[in-house]
């Protein structure tokens, strides 16, 4: 078989042409040791068959990669709406199932150990620090880690009394120590009973002349009689559960030691002691 014939079943050589001798030099290249000359063209060269396997391969890792960004962008989204340090939190609530009743307060939920009755009905409850926060029953606040008032029988007592130079002031006045219902200051909260011992307006006497000294001076005070009114209140709830009548504060001796007004040069005259103790023993008999 000669080169000028392709072999049996195969195909032509594009670069020899039909029925001529020795195959053609490239298209646009002279034949070795000849003279250049125009190109010579034999059967057309089919166009190499176009593979769509690296264009997939490309499609499919842009497609990789853009799942990866999409997924670390949610990712990202995730961590930063997570960051604890958001400057800006958004509040949330909680919708009320009862249309038209404000929902509960929870900065005065109760703690584990406070029980229901020690939650607060008023907005001037409170939680005695001291007995003397008890005073504050005679102004309509509630004492809410006071004793509970369960009657007469075995009830702790204190007694305030306010002044006419600090009418919102309430100053603790002493019980005798062998009463059943007496408590000392540390014991504020198994008190149940606050008597208040309110100053009556325009009851004030005739002023009795009372010399002292006073920084080396002598001065003169006028010591004013007066009258009180005398009311019992549950320590826990402020509820008014009892009267004591009318209590006067006579001034008819001039005290060893006295406390005056340096503006009005006055002293009011205390509640009578003895009517005091009278009237719990009455009340809490």
């Amino acid at each position: 078989m000669t080169d000028s014939h392709p072999p049996y079943g195969g195909q032509p050589d594009p670069n020899v042409t039909p029925w001529s001798g020795p195959p053609a030099p490239p298209a646009g290249y002279p034949g070795y040791g000849q003279p250049g000359q125009p190109p010579q063209f034999g059967a057309p060269v089919p166009p190499p068959q176009k593979s769509n396997k690296g264009l997939i391969i490309g499609l499919s890792a842009a497609a990789v990669v853009v799942l990866l960004v999409l997924c670390g962008g949610g990712i990202g989204f995730l961590l930063v709406n997570n960051d604890d340090d958001d400057p800006t939190p958004i509040a949330s609530a909680t919708a009320n199932p009862t249309a038209g009743n404000p929902g509960p307060d929870t900065s005065t939920s109760p703690s584990p150990e406070q029980s229901e009755s020690e939650q607060p009905n008023s907005n001037n409850a409170v939680t005695a620090r001291y007995s003397s926060d008890l005073g504050d029953v005679c102004e309509g606040s509630q004492i809410l880690n006071a004793a509970p008032y369960n009657g007469p029988s075995g009830a702790k007592a204190y007694v305030f009394s306010n002044n006419p130079d600090r009418p919102t002031f309430w100053s603790s006045k002493t019980i005798a120590s062998n009463k059943p219902y007496y408590a000392r200051s540390a014991q504020f909260e198994t008190v149940s009973v606050v008597g208040c011992l309110k100053f009556v307006e325009g009851s004030e006497g005739t002023p009795k002349k009372c010399q002292y000294t006073s920084s080396g001076k002598q001065v003169t005070i006028d010591y004013v009689s007066s009258r009180y009114t005398l009311t019992f209140h549950a320590a826990k709830t402020g509820e008014k559960i009892g009267d004591g009548g009318t209590v006067s504060a006579p001034a008819s001796r001039c005290p060893s030691f006295i406390s005056y007004n340096k503006n009005t040069m006055k002293a009011y005259a205390s509640p009578d002691a003895g009517t005091v103790e009278a009237a719990l023993d009455k009340f809490l008999a």
